[in-house]
């Protein structure tokens, strides 16, 4: 019975740590399996947002002159800031990937690890445990197959014994051989039999901890591994979520960047920049007058007439045809304002534009002019910035020669002379062209005293109609536009003022503005500033950054409106602006 009981307990035992150990094993399968479902989340996220970078690059506006016309309109700016913003969106995936990989995937496999060498340990005590309670047992059935025989043997020597004794034939002393046979048997039956006693004694000892003691240990063991694996999973699980919801913010964001871009559009503006865009500056045809063949007179021809003078002469009973400039087409020869524009639009096609944007409009060879002189001025304030950079470089160089020579510096400085004296000369080149189509451009006064005559002349005779018609601006060969005015109409014109331009480039650069704040930034160490042109900071101090280090190692910050000067790059933390970043502030 006890055999068969304790049989029985062995083989539950065995079948519960078969069970625990399939269990464990899914476990940790289960666990690989959540890592590659994070990994693979991971990996579309970073597909999704390399996706997302490209197709943002793609309809990024190219660096011509079109894409710059194009950023004039808001629906062009409104759809750039939404590629920008996109840009953002998809840097949101890439930090879901990133956190989805440092958080859940690097966690749980070096967790995997750790689970599986735990595993292994308490299933090798486990069967450890197993062989040892085994052994006792086999020790037990031993000892109790040895006092079983020996109990046998001392029987059958005992029976030998009395069979020898009461036989009368046999000696005295194969009887004394007998009995001492017997009782030796005897002791040998009485040693098993306290040997039998002791061990299961102690095989009870070690069943009892066996079941009660180790096994139970190993279990709890077991048990306390799986709820660490679950609750491992749990919080895996949860920040799985919450990387998702940490960006929402920022996504939003984005979310809210494209839509405000998308209400900032401003249909109205974008109508009236294509007027700016595309507006000539040419002064509308006066009205057509009236020739009246009724009466013998000598007609005479307008100005504006669609016919030159000679056309006139030769046909003086011919039929003309009313057509506005510039659409006029004659079979024989244009007109002299088409024969220019021709001119002009052959020279656009054969490559050679003029210098001074002759062939175009007054309104747009303005436009154009100004923005060379623009360009040119911003290409001066470059080559001053790098002249103030060297010759910051050659005082620290004069105060610390052993950094550099001072008179390496000069050969460039020299070169930088002149380039900003050349770049000088084109901008008073181009402001002299500049003026001279200002002046040559009616002004709002003229526009509105030529918008009272026009409607003058619908209410008078023929013969004051043609007589207005002579005080029409007439063109000149070269395309634009200038006066030439009656005595009456100069009394009541009011006198156009002359653009006045300066005679010095220089004095444009003469008074510092406030230079604009383009970040931030924050003192690391304490800086006393006891040289010119720089500024003493304190430790953790906030400050304004209102121009990059170009290079020699200085940046310039502001403390308030009137104390501002330069510190070492190194000694601060700079953050600057997104829409500052790169570029260059002028003064």
């Amino acid at each position: 019975m006890l055999e068969e009981r304790m049989g029985d307990c062995w083989s539950r035992t065995k079948d519960q740590f078969d069970n625990l150990e399939k269990h464990t094993q899914w476990g940790i399968e289960f666990v690989e399996k959540y890592t590659k479902f994070v990994k693979e989340r991971s990996e579309i996220e970073t597909n999704y947002a390399k996706q997302i970078r490209n197709l943002s690059k793609k309809y990024q506006p190219k660096k011509n002159s079109k894409e710059e016309e194009e950023s004039k309109y808001t629906f062009c700016r409104a759809f750039l800031t939404t590629l920008n913003e996109l840009n953002d969106y998809a840097g949101q995936h890439e930090v879901i990937s990133e956190d989805l990989t440092s958080h859940i995937i690097t966690e749980l496999t070096r967790y995997l690890q750790e689970l599986k060498t735990e595993r292994k340990s308490h299933f090798h005590d486990g069967r450890k445990a197993q062989q040892h309670i085994e052994s006792s047992w086999k020790q037990l059935e031993a000892s109790k197959k040895r006092f079983e025989r020996e109990c046998k043997e001392a029987e059958r020597a005992q029976q030998y014994f009395e069979k020898m004794d009461a036989d009368i034939n046999v000696t005295k002393a194969d009887v004394e051989k007998a009995r001492q046979q017997a009782q030796m048997r005897h002791q040998m039956a009485n040693d098993s039999k306290s040997e039998y006693a002791a061990y299961l004694q102690k095989f009870n000892q070690e069943q009892n901890e066996h079941y009660y003691t180790v096994i139970p240990n190993i279990f709890q063991k077991l048990q306390d591994m799986e709820e660490k694996r679950i609750e491992r999973i749990s919080v895996c699980m949860k920040k799985f979520a919450d990387v998702d919801r940490q960006v929402l913010p920022i996504v939003g964001k984005c979310l809210d960047g494209m839509t405000n871009a998308a209400e900032s559009i401003e249909p109205k503006a974008d109508s009236k920049q294509v007027v700016e865009s595309f507006k000539s500056g040419f002064e509308p045809p006066g009205d057509v007058e009236f020739e009246d063949y009724g009466q013998a007179m000598k007609r005479t021809v307008s100005e504006t007439s669609l016919s030159n003078t000679k056309e006139s002469k030769e046909k003086p009973g011919g039929k003309t045809k009313g057509k506005l400039w510039p659409f006029i087409k004659n079979k024989n020869k244009l007109s002299l304002k088409l024969i220019t524009l021709n001119s002009h639009v052959r020279n656009l096609i054969e490559g050679s534009v003029p210098e001074d944007f002759s062939h175009l409009p007054p309104e747009q060879r303005r436009k154009k002019l100004q923005g060379k002189i623009d360009e040119l001025s911003k290409d001066i304030q470059k080559e001053m910035d790098q002249r103030d950079a060297l010759t910051k470089m050659k005082d620290v160089y004069i105060k610390n020669p052993q950094m550099g020579d001072p008179a390496s510096v000069d050969p460039r400085l020299t070169e930088i002379g002149q380039n900003i004296e050349k770049l000088q000369s084109e901008v008073q080149k181009f402001e002299g062209w500049l003026a001279e189509v200002e002046e040559r451009m009616p002004s709002k006064s003229d526009s509105q005293r030529k918008s009272g005559l026009y409607e003058t002349q619908n209410s008078t005779t023929v013969s004051n109609n043609c007589a207005q018609d002579r005080e029409r601006p007439l063109s000149s060969p070269d395309g634009s536009y200038t006066e030439e005015q009656n005595s009456e109409v100069q009394v009541k014109a009011q006198p156009i003022p002359t653009p006045t331009t300066t005679t010095e480039f220089d004095d444009e650069f003469d008074d510092e503005e406030v230079l604009p704040t383009i970040g931030t930034c924050k003192a690391l160490y304490p800086f006393e500033g006891h040289n010119e042109g720089t500024i003493s900071v304190a430790e953790g101090e906030l400050l304004y950054v209102i121009e990059e280090d170009k290079g020699d190692g200085w940046t310039r910050v502001r403390r308030n409106e009137d104390e501002e000067g330069y510190v070492p790059t190194s000694y601060v933390e700079v953050f600057l602006e997104t829409n500052a970043k790169g570029a260059m502030t002028y003064i």
